[in-house]
């Protein structure tokens, strides 16, 4: 089947990403927040980025106003009742994951296919709480969404292959490359990264080298884009710290236990960028 019709519930960094990458595929999107202050943020955020895109020459000012036409706002999961697929983009918790997917479950035609964008949760899991487990599917987008082309499409045991593919083939609409994997705790990007971040935390933890030479040794000397410390404080580090503990709690290897240091960044409210202070300084 071929999903035109895309709802997307939470319209925060992630799903606000999401809903511009479907708007300016072609495609009618809901997109839902739960108060009318999150939902003009999300509009907000949509339209800013959709800005710096016309100001680029990326995009024409009339291009931007027909995307901008085709994103409609609610607070209202009912609304979702005649979405072909609907996109999870909630808070990295649970509890909160499931109550929505019990709710979509119930207001969702029997066709809609129902995914969740989470980095770390097991789909499997969250499918258990519907009745349409055939119909569920991981779509891991990557922050932020509208520069970054990949998306992990993550398939439990009970998945059905058509989803799978309709899934695929809305990756590739939306301008991203799929990669495909089974559920298993981080996927295929967090299982690599995470001990990778980690590690680089633990050398500056145990004193090797200042936080600029270890982020100046991955950037200079194998090409990254960013150190390990920014890109920590660029995710969140209270994510990172989350992120860890759903690993480990899967794998049970050291690889995968968050830091001493990092645990205590969060305890102090040091989270990285969103918060002004991490391993850097963004105050100033």
């Amino acid at each position: 089947m071929e999903f035109n019709k895309i709802g997307v519930v939470g319209c925060g960094q992630m799903g606000s990403g999401i809903v511009e990458v479907a708007a300016k595929a072609g495609l009618e999107v809901l997109a839902m927040e739960i108060t009318d202050e999150l939902i003009e943020k999300g509009r907000s955020r949509i339209e800013k980025s959709l800005g710096r895109a016309v100001d680029k020459g990326k995009l024409s000012a009339e291009d931007k106003d027909a995307i901008m036409g085709r994103i409609k706002f609610t607070s209202n999961l009912d609304n979702f009742a005649d979405s072909d697929l609907v996109v999870e983009a909630v808070t990295e918790d649970l509890k909160t994951k499931l109550e929505t997917f019990v709710t979509l479950d119930r207001v969702c035609k029997p066709e809609t296919a129902l995914a969740s964008n989470t980095s770390s949760l097991s789909i499997t899991e969250l499918a258990a709480g519907t009745n349409r487990p055939g119909r569920f599917i991981g779509l891991h987008f990557f922050n932020p969404v509208p520069v970054m082309k990949l998306v992990e499409v993550v398939k439990t045991v009970a998945t059905d292959e058509e989803v799978i593919a309709s899934a695929r083939a809305f990756a590739e609409k939306v301008g991203k490359v799929p990669v495909l994997a089974k559920d298993g705790g981080g996927f295929i990007v967090n299982r690599l990264l995470v001990p990778y971040l980690f590690d680089a935390i633990l050398v500056y933890q145990n004193g090797l080298a200042t936080k600029e030479d270890i982020d100046n040794g991955m950037k200079f000397g194998c090409g990254h884009p960013m150190g390990p410390l920014e890109l920590n404080d660029f995710i969140g580090l209270d994510t990172m710290y989350y992120i860890g503990e759903i690993l480990f709690e899967e794998f049970k290897e050291p690889r995968f236990a968050p830091p001493p240091l990092l645990k205590r960044m969060v305890q102090a409210g040091y989270l990285g960028r969103k918060t002004g202070r991490g391993f850097y300084d963004y105050s100033k």
